[in-house]
């Protein structure tokens, strides 16, 4: 049997669907250790690189090196199986390379998936008797990752060119021309990769406890991502939300030169040295950073229970995971007391939040005594205050959630001449700030309304094509959800909320750099934030049904289960606390999924809310 190239895997799993495989298994110490050779063509089109079936999260895969007699095609096939490989450094796949060609390529530059694993074809197999042989890379582009680590959704064909040539004294072929970055299929991107969430902190907050902000990243899931994650961290967040938050990590710091593995020792304390730029900060500075460590390892590394900094030769400071929210507070720790929603009565009403109650009780004052018939509603974060949007669509009141507090004149109205087309159901920010948005087609708008009762601010949206018609604010109040209708469509997109600019009294609050959640969406009909950067979305895909999904802020799918099935979803909401079931407003009237269960009928109403 030819041994051009394969792969040897730990742990289990399938082999890739291109090649065939023997396998012989040994059993030591509770591991399974599986070893293979691909039997591969020693001539003719390499037709394609299938991406290997999705794999336990437990799988190893080590790349070949190739053989001395590994023609051009087996050449090819190794090094595109290579980049699938859990090798740290890709030293395997350089193996394929020629010795210029492995110092140039930057594997670490981006990471392009498509929606399959690539095809390849010689583009003219006649020349391969002149030692130099051109192969044609192809496939469907669907996303990428660039060197920050930050996934984008992506569309259209993947065409690259790989250049081989044949060494005059070993007879050996090699590549010496091949694309920057890795490629893979989507199957061997969710194998090989994970997201996480790094951590930073809202620029607009200061004092005891800085309000934090998610960043996800993807890592290698088997290549120490421990290391890769406090690095991405340490070398500070991405671009696209870069302008809206600041670290605690001064300019220039990095992981001390060699740093790495990093693992927490017997005791969960895990050491992490940086270099001297770091070794003059504050205790309090230095504490911020530990909190955006342990905010970002939590899940990733649940063992690490304490941080310790260390530079210039000495310990800057060290912080428990019990002590974190003295330093830095997430959107997610503050749990609900209450789910709120509209009855048959067209009232406000309130359940206590992870209950099993079915009774629900109108709130206190003007908003619960049915003063003013009610279509939606939104409970400000500390549960204090509430806005109520009327029947008609045509008014926005805002009211004390205190016995005895009257409803007062409307803070905002819309001329919108359908219901459909006046005020959507509004949201309330980490600072008490009231969005809204007005559907009227002939004057579409967005607004924010500081602390709930000022003159209402005009929110500028460059980039937004379309009029809003859903606005949901993250707790963190840099990042913002809106659903947006154009043409028939409507497609959920995150923006940044900047509130730099503007004099006097009139403050100058803009959306920036709005980009899809939902690329493979047709129509958004609700969505709701459900933890630092996820949402729970209901939609539906061009020529498909109705479906509720979780996605990321970044436009990719979380590795997590979907909700149940529900069917007739006109509403949907979540907290950031993840703890709290998932609610929805369905042809059943207010319903819930708990954890592990399917959904359950509470009571009538319509509109569901958790704060925020």
């Amino acid at each position: 049997m030819r041994t051009g190239t394969g792969r040897l895997r730990v742990g289990g799993g399938e082999r890739g669907r291109g090649a065939r495989v023997r396998t012989v298994a040994y059993v030591a110490s509770g591991a399974v250790l599986l070893a293979g050779c691909a039997s591969m063509p020693d001539s003719g089109d390499l037709r394609g690189v299938e991406s290997t079936p999705r794999q336990d999260t437990q799988v190893r895969v080590f790349a070949m090196p190739p053989s001395e007699d590994a023609t051009p095609t087996q050449i090819v096939q190794g090094f595109l199986e290579a980049l699938t490989s859990d090798d740290p450094d890709y030293k395997t796949a350089r193996q394929y390379l020629t010795r210029e060609a492995a110092k140039t390529w930057r594997p670490e530059l981006s990471t392009t998936v498509l929606s399959d694993g690539p095809g390849a074809q010689a583009d003219s197999t006649d020349q391969q008797d002149t030692g130099s042989l051109s192969y044609t890379l192809t496939g469907t582009k669907v996303a990428t990752v660039d060197a920050q680590q930050s996934y984008a959704a992506a569309s259209g064909p993947y065409d690259e060119l790989v250049h081989l040539t044949k060494d005059a004294k070993s007879e050996q072929w090699r590549i010496d021309t091949v694309p920057q970055g890795v490629v893979m299929g989507k199957s061997d991107f969710q194998r090989n990769y994970m997201s996480v969430n790094k951590y930073y902190f809202a620029s607009d907050s200061a004092g005891s406890a800085p309000m934090t902000v998610a960043d996800p990243v993807y890592v290698r899931s088997h290549v120490d991502p421990t290391t890769q994650m406090v690095r991405s961290l340490v070398e500070g967040p991405t671009t696209w939300l870069d302008p809206a938050v600041r670290t605690a990590f001064p300019a220039g710091a990095a992981l001390r030169k060699g740093a790495g593995p990093l693992t927490p020792d017997d005791r969960g304390r895990l050491t992490v040295p940086l270099n001297d730029k770091a070794a003059e900060v504050d205790t309090g500075r230095c504490e911020e950073m530990a909190a955006q460590l342990l905010f970002t390892l939590r899940t990733l590394s649940p063992a690490v229970e304490e941080v310790e900094l260390r530079a210039g030769g000495g310990q800057l400071c060290s912080l428990a995971r019990n002590g974190v929210e003295l330093v830095a507070t997430r959107g997610a720790l503050d749990s609900p007391d209450y789910l709120y929603f509209v009855d048959d009565k067209h009232r406000l009403v309130r359940i206590t939040a992870g209950s099993s109650d079915t009774e629900p009780a109108p709130v206190p004052g003007a908003l619960g005594e049915g003063e003013k018939t009610l279509r939606s509603v939104a409970v400000a974060r500390d549960e204090r205050t509430a806005a109520g949007v009327s029947f008609d669509g045509g008014s926005l009141f805002v009211a004390s959630l205190v016995s005895g507090s009257s409803l007062g004149e409307p803070v905002l109205s819309s001329t919108g001449k359908t219901e459909e087309d006046r005020l959507t159901t509004p949201s309330w920010d980490a600072q008490g700030g009231l969005w809204v948005a007005d559907g009227n087609p002939a004057d579409p708008r967005l607004y924010l309304l500081e602390e709930g009762a000022s003159e209402p601010v005009q929110v500028r949206t460059p980039g937004l094509d379309g009029r809003v018609r859903a606005v949901r604010v993250a707790a963190d109040g840099v990042r913002i959800a809106l659903v947006v209708e154009k043409d028939g469509r409507s497609s959920l997109v995150i923006g940044r909320i900047d509130r730099n600019g503007g004099t006097g009294e009139q403050p100058v609050v803009t959306v920036l750099d709005p980009r899809s959640a939902t690329p493979v969406l047709e129509q958004v009909t609700a969505m709701s934030w459900a933890g630092d950067s996820r949402l729970v979305v209901v939609g539906r895909e061009e020529g498909g049904v109705e479906q509720m999904k979780y996605v990321e802020v970044d436009g990719s799918t979380p590795d997590v289960p979907p909700p149940a099935a529900l069917t007739g979803v006109k509403a949907v909401t979540a907290s950031e606390d993840e703890q709290a079931p998932l609610m929805a407003y369905s042809v059943d009237g207010i319903v819930r999924l708990p954890s592990g269960a399917q959904w359950q009928k509470v009571a009538e109403g319509t509109a569901p809310v958790y704060p925020g």
